[in-house]
Formats: structure tokens, C-alpha cells, sequence
């Protein structure tokens, strides 16, 4: 698999200030999901040295984001877990997709090499069930020969926080598994039978690289940074695959945008022998009337830049670019649906 350059500023705090100099007039702020903050943050540092303008954005997890942007305190929110249409017909907002990637189980086990170890959906569970408790369990060793697996415990990392890479994983547990889904369910916060929290992706990321014999989930980019060992995992089909930009495009090719209220399309779960199974799409929260139009239109020129130029940098962090006919749909989104205060069309 080849080499990525990664971002220098992941290596910061969450809800940095994603780009250099004095912040402008024109700079525009978000907040919300840490699944995507390695590519907002290097779009975010690609727009500003070719236009000058700034975004700002706080990696505080999708609940949070929700939050900000329904108490206007950012320009646009961000959330792994689309909201329902009733929930932004009622709120006066709009989402789109930004980018698409993929949540993977990471391990700190003495020996284990990334994408060595293999666990199935209904492993996986019951180590999050807590049913699972020892590496050399028989479920882990059936799936694993010829790999040594330690009579160690297993230490359970989650979320502490409301995260849509949560909502993503536990959608995708409670799909495959009748047990998961009745004892903790899919949701941003959920109440988890074992196991130690870590705020946002990065402190998940941190609690399993400093933790021996732990497992947690976080979007590939970290697990590629921190050059952690992720899991294969098996998929809809019966097919063990790695996680990459190859199997989250297979996960992603059967999404049916245009039907989708709010293009809520979660990817979890989805058939095809490449598809990696725990495949998410990020999406952007706005109010549909813009009471500073000028600065809803810097987030939508953002955007519609990172759209058009973003693709490479997102290929780079094993990222997927939204395909062009999606982003057609966005676009003709944003003329439809957001308006400034006297009804004219922001885009």
C-alpha cells in the first residue's frame, strides 16, 4: 500500500485554528465532526494560500456540531450522521455530503501488523458487548491461524463524546448483529457495556496507542498518521478486505443521492466483494436563510473550491472526492434551498 504525506497540523488540539496569519473579515468558521478534520484541514490550508480567505474549524465531534450550527455560532456545522428531514425542516436547515471515507477498528496488540488481524462483524460486537474478552479467545483465533495471539485482556476504547463515527460504527454493529442492535443500539451516544471513552477521534486514536492490548474505531486517516494497526474486516459479501480509497468507493457506488432527503445516505453495510463495510460520508449543516449572506456564500465558495480541487489531497489521506454528478446535485441544492433573508438565491 503506498505512502501518504499527512497533514502537520492532525498533530494539533482539537478546535485549532486551521490556518496561519491574522484571521480576515472574510474568514468563515465551523465546528463538528473529527472524522474529517485531516482533509477540511489541509483544504483549509490550500484555500487560503490561493484566495486568501481562512476557515476556521473546531474538531469537536458531530454532537457538538449540531449544536453550533442550530445556535448559529459558526457559519456551518459538520456530522458523520446525516439529520433526518423532519429534523431539518423543523430546524430551517440544509446538508450536503463534503467527502466520504472509512471507520476502522485499530489494535495495540505486542506483534500485530497493520491489516494483519482479522475480525468478523460478530467478533467485533461481542468484544463491544464485552462477551469477548481475551485476544486468544476461539471466535479471534478461528479467523486468525498461524497469527499468536496473547492470553491478554482485551481493553474495550469508544467514544466519550457525541460522534457521528460512533453513529457509523454502531449502525454497522447493529446491523449484522440481532445482540448488538437490542442491548446498545446505533446512535452519536450511545451506553456502552465496557469499555474507556476518548474524546473525538484523536483521543481514541491516543487512549489505543497508549493502552496495551486495546482496540478502538477511528476514521482511517488517523490510524494511517499514528500508524496504528488496523483490522481487516469482513464484509457483506464474505470477503476480508483492507481499508483504502479503493474499498470505500466500491462501499460508496451504490448510493442513490438523488432519492435521499437531505442526501442522508449512510454507507454502512453495503453489498460488493471490495465494499469496506464501515464506509461514511461527512456531511455540512447550514441554515436555509442566510442572515449574513456574504458569509454563507464564502462557506459555499469554500466548498464549491474544495469540490473542484480537493480531490487529490482527499486521495492522499484515503479519503473519497464526492463524484461529480453528486456534487451537480449539491450545487443545484444550494440555489434551491438557501436564500437570504429577503428570498433571494445566496449561490
Amino acid at each position: 500500500m503506498r505512502l501518504h504525506k499527512f497533514v502537520p497540523s492532525l498533530i494539533l488540539a482539537a478546535g485549532v485554528v486551521l490556518t496561519s496569519g491574522a484571521v480576515q473579515a472574510a474568514d468563515i468558521t465551523g465546528a463538528g465532526a473529527t472524522f474529517p478534520y485531516p482533509i477540511y484541514s489541509k483544504w483549509a490550508e490550500s484555500y487560503k494560500a490561493a484566495t486568501g480567505t481562512g476557515m476556521n474549524y473546531q474538531s469537536i465531534g458531530s454532537g457538538g456540531g449540531i449544536k453550533q450550527i442550530k445556535a448559529k455560532t459558526v457559519d456551518f456545522g459538520a456530522s458523520d450522521m446525516p439529520l433526518k428531514a423532519d429534523e431539518l425542516e423543523k430546524e430551517g436547515l440544509m446538508q450536503f455530503p463534503a467527502i466520504m471515507g472509512g471507520v476502522v477498528p485499530v489494535v495495540n496488540v505486542e506483534g500485530i501488523a497493520p491489516g494483519q488481524l482479522k475480525l468478523s462483524s460478530n467478533v467485533l460486537a461481542g468484544i463491544y458487548l464485552g462477551k469477548i474478552t481475551k485476544w486468544n479467545a476461539a471466535e479471534i483465533a478461528a479467523d486468525n491461524p498461524g497469527v499468536k495471539l496473547p492470553a491478554e485482556d482485551i481493553t474495550v476504547v469508544h467514544r466519550a463524546d457525541g460522534s457521528g463515527t460512533t453513529f457509523q460504527f454502531t449502525d454497522f454493529l447493529s446491523k449484522v448483529n440481532e445482540d448488538f442492535k437490542s442491548t446498545v443500539g446505533a446512535g452519536t451516544a450511545v451506553k456502552w457495556p465496557t469499555g474507556v471513552g476518548g474524546k473525538g477521534n484523536e483521543g481514541v486514536a491516543a487512549n489505543v496507542q497508549r493502552i496495551k492490548n486495546s482496540i478502538g474505531y477511528v476514521e482511517y486517516a488517523y490510524a494511517k498518521k499514528n500508524k496504528m494497526s488496523h483490522t481487516q474486516m469482513k464484509n457483506r459479501d464474505g470477503q476480508w478486505v483492507q481499508p483504502d480509497d479503493i474499498t470505500f468507493k466500491a462501499a460508496a457506488a451504490g448510493a442513490d443521492w438523488a432519492k435521499a432527503p437531505g442526501f442522508g445516505v449512510v454507507l454502512t453495510d453495503q453489498a460488493g466483494k471490495q465494499s469496506w463495510p464501515i464506509t461514511s460520508a461527512s456531511f455540512i449543516i447550514m441554515h436555509k436563510v442566510q442572515a449574513d449572506s456574504a458569509k454563507g456564500k464564502e462557506v459555499l465558495k469554500f466548498f464549491d473550491w474544495s469540490y473542484k480541487n480537493g480531490g487529490a489531497m482527499a486521495a492522499d489521506l484515503d479519503y473519497v472526492a464526492m463524484p461529480p454528478a453528486v456534487v451537480k446535485l449539491v450545487q443545484d441544492a444550494w440555489k434551491n434551498q438557501l436564500k437570504d433573508d429577503s428570498g433571494k438565491a445566496v449561490w
